[in-house]
């Protein structure tokens, strides 16, 4: 029983000795604590997890949110450059990221408007009286009456009438083609009596005191203001017909959409009366001027309506459709080489020569803002969705070719107007480059994560350019340009772009023209925005001040901090001077106000 016990002892303890001897002579291994701190180190890069566009060498605090900044390891990403990256292939399909090729084709913007029908103006007669008269038979006794041209509206008594064909008969029995005969005729022609019945009262050789009033043109009577019976003056208003043959469509387009239309164009709409039914016109008329109280600009299409569908008053929702261009105007092919009437769009001829309606001449199709050649480039086109737009930037994600792993890089680019679904490229990308349509969001945030510069993290291309060179100041004129400095750094701290200009002008005025920086003030006061000031010509004017007054200390009769801040330039920084040792950035303004540390004073 002893031996038994004694050989178990015995085994446990063989056991024990050779784990602690394969322990000691084992080597140290390459993912040790000591091993692993010291790579680590070496190749790490610590960022803010809120503010992942901080970026510092070493650990500490987030200079916008004061968080802890934690460590982010180099990764296989960082030799594809600053704005790339890459992933698998099944990594790719998890994230669902699609591209689609840059191409070129015209597209075409859908403008839609809203308005109602209304009579054509052009196509409305007025009768009135032009003798007196009585109302002695009124046939048309209502309003909405349709009559044709040469149909009878009332009969009139007049004596005045009566006279006028005495004349006639008389001088045309004298003789038919003397000037009191012409005379004659043309009195009751302008009293609007139509040709056919001055040759009845001819062929009769009768003058009556009884006249038939007729329509002078087929339509619908709209007013009426006369009765049976009624006597009327010289002037007064009896009848209004309008023919409805053809329609105005008055429609209310917005300031943004004039640039999408044109005389001329064809525009579509619809009504609630005729569901799934559309209608066609040519825009005739643009307003000239802008409602003040709507901000808007009445567009008028003229309208066919030979069939009498619409009616005046039904409103209608309209499409203008355009075809745009490189350049953003509208392109028209079926208008290449013609000729269109300045008021009357629906004369387009092959050649030049005159309106048939109104006898004007007509003028060539690009002076109305068409394009001509029919062999224009189309544009470059991405869908609308493969856009991350924040303020006035516009950045794409494109699918990098010929890589042996999914790779996407992030561009900035050029838009131009927007075309439904589309938009057109002014610069950034080439024909056939492959932008992601769907998962950009995904690559963006993955960079953020990175620390790369991403949509809403850019960084300047000229971020990492080397300092301009700059000539040295007086320290005699730096004094007396000091007050207008610290102004500038003061109104960009508080993100104050009109007391940036004006201290900018105080700056100009100091120094003087031909100073050694000149170009530098040149281009502050050119500037538009505070970004413009701040990088690169803030830090130049800040390396000129801070040179005058490094060398010469004693001519300042106030007390100077030099600051620093790392983020400005990641290669470098940027320094600046302030009055007080409160930090106040103005490379950032409120972003990133208490940004950077002090360095000197003066």
């Amino acid at each position: 029983m002893k031996t038994k016990t004694y050989s178990i002892i015995g085994f446990i303890v063989l056991i024990i000795l050779t784990f602690l001897l394969g322990r000691c002579s084992a080597p140290d291994s390459p993912s040790s604590p000591e091993h692993s701190t010291e790579i680590n180190v070496e190749n790490q890069k610590w960022t803010c997890s809120m503010h992942p566009q901080i970026q510092q060498a070493a650990a500490g605090t987030c200079p916008i949110c004061g968080m802890d900044l934690i460590p982010v390891s180099k990764d296989s990403d960082a030799d594809l450059g600053p704005r790339a990256m890459s992933m698998s292939a099944s990594s790719k399909s998890l994230a669902d990221i699609q591209t689609t090729p840059v191409i070129r084709r015209f597209p075409e913007a859908e403008i839609r408007l809203v308005g109602k029908l209304d009579y054509d103006e052009t196509k409305v007669k007025s009768l009135t009286a032009r003798f007196p008269a009585r109302i002695d038979d009124l046939f048309v006794n209502f309003i909405g009456v349709p009559v044709q041209k040469g149909d009878h509206l009332a009969i009139v008594y007049s004596p005045e009438l009566l006279t006028a064909q005495s004349e006639l008969l008389t001088a045309h029995r004298y003789d038919p083609d003397s000037s009191a005969a012409r005379a004659a005729r043309e009195k009751l022609r302008l009293w609007d009596l139509l040709p056919e019945q001055i040759e009845s009262i001819l062929a009769s050789g009768q003058a009556t005191d009884r006249f038939e009033l007729k329509a002078p043109i087929n339509g619908i009577v709209v007013q009426k203001n006369v009765d049976a019976g009624d006597y009327v003056k010289t002037g007064q208003p009896l009848f209004k017909i309008v023919d409805m043959s053809e329609l105005w469509l008055q429609l209310e387009a917005y300031e943004s959409d004039l640039a999408w239309l044109r005389f001329g164009q064809t525009v579509t709409f619809s009504v609630e009366a005729y569901p799934g039914q559309t209608f066609t016109g040519k825009v005739a008329f643009i307003e000239p001027e802008l409602d003040r109280a709507t901000r808007t600009v009445s567009v008028r299409v003229n309208v066919k309506n030979n069939d009498r569908k619409l009616k005046p008053g039904m409103f209608a929702k309209a499409i203008a459709h355009s075809k745009l261009a490189a350049s953003g105007t509208v392109f028209s092919p079926e208008y290449a080489g013609k000729w269109i009437s300045p008021m009357h769009p629906e004369i387009v001829k092959d050649h030049p020569g005159q309106c048939d309606v109104c006898g004007m001449d007509l003028v060539p199709a690009e002076e109305l803002g068409y394009i001509e050649d029919p062999n224009t480039q189309a544009p470059l086109v991405i869908p609308a969705s493969s856009v991350l737009r924040t303020g006035k930037r516009a950045v794409v994600y494109i699918e990098k070719p010929n890589t042996s792993r999914p790779t996407f890089e992030g561009r900035e680019i050029e838009l131009g107007p927007r075309a439904g679904d589309v938009f057109l490229v002014s610069s950034g990308l080439n024909e056939g480059d492959r932008v992601v349509t769907q998962g950009a969001f995904k690559i963006d945030s993955a960079l953020q994560i990175q620390a790369k510069p991403s949509m809403m993290n850019p960084i300047p291309a000229s971020v990492n350019a080397e300092p301009a060179d700059i000539d040295t100041l007086a320290a005699e004129s730096v004094a007396a340009a000091l007050p207008s400095y610290l102004e500038l750094q003061t109104a960009l701290a508080a993100d104050d772009l009109r007391a940036a200009k004006v201290a900018v002008d105080g700056l100009h005025h100091s120094l003087g023209h031909g100073s050694p920086i000149d170009s530098t003030l040149h281009a502050l006061v050119e500037s538009q925005t505070l970004d413009e000031i701040r990088r690169p010509h803030f830090e130049t004017l800040s390396r000129a001040f801070l040179e005058a007054v490094s060398e010469n200390p004693d001519i300042f009769s106030q007390e100077l901090y030099r600051m620093h801040c790392p983020m400005v330039y990641p290669d470098r920084g940027a320094d600046w001077l302030q009055s007080s040792g409160d930090l106040r950035n103005p490379y950032f303004g409120a972003s990133m106000l208490t940004c950077g540390e002090v360095i000197e004073s003066y």
